[in-house]
């Protein structure tokens, strides 16, 4: 989140962080989004026990501050289909693995990372994809890759896949801000 804010703050981004929603209370990104000044909402089943109200808050709070792309950063909650259908095409995650492989429901985190070591694999990577109702499965955007080494441990692969990944997510989303890369 904070590559992303530094990247609208320096231009790099023709964009501006509009409001951040958090599921989390105590967040970093409701920390960081006080210290830059961007508006913050907590929502979560706790605020708003029912899917469907919850995904209503969320779309209000987005509509009411004028976004037009959904960026999750660190957002690790299931989006409703409501949401997903209302912002059909227009959120965006990045995941710590090359897509399709290490993709899916309790790949995050370490788990990814452990897994790629698990399976032997030379590469892998960060991918930023459009989020649909699927796990990990929406169209793949961008990619950057990173070998993986013998030695690696999940926390040594992990440090350098979110090095690239604090490269490729502002990078993607400077690339659709400029029309260089379409949505729809």
């Amino acid at each position: 989140m904070q590559a992303i804010i530094d990247g609208c703050k320096t231009g790099q981004i023709n964009a501006v962080p509009a409001v951040v929603i958090s599921n989390n209370s105590d967040s970093g990104a409701i920390i960081r989004a006080k210290k830059e000044g961007i508006p913050y909402y907590h929502i979560s089943t706790i605020t708003h026990p029912e899917p469907e109200v919850h995904d209503r808050a969320i779309i209000q709070s987005f509509e009411t501050h004028g976004v037009n792309l959904v960026i999750l950063a660190g957002y690790m909650k299931k989006l409703g289909d409501a949401f997903i259908k209302h912002y059909h095409n227009r959120i965006l995650n990045i995941h710590p693995a090359l897509l399709p492989k290490f993709g899916g429901e309790g790949m995050y985190g370490l788990n990814v990372h452990r897994a790629v070591i698990a399976a032997g694999e030379k590469e892998s990577g960060a991918t930023v994809h459009i989020v649909n109702e699927l796990y990990d499965r929406g169209r793949i955007l961008a990619q950057r890759i990173v070998p993986v080494y013998t030695d690696d441990t999940p926390e040594t692969l992990a440090a350098r896949v979110l090095e690239q990944e604090h490269i490729l997510y502002p990078d993607t989303i400077r690339k659709i801000a400029e029309g260089r890369i379409v949505l729809d």
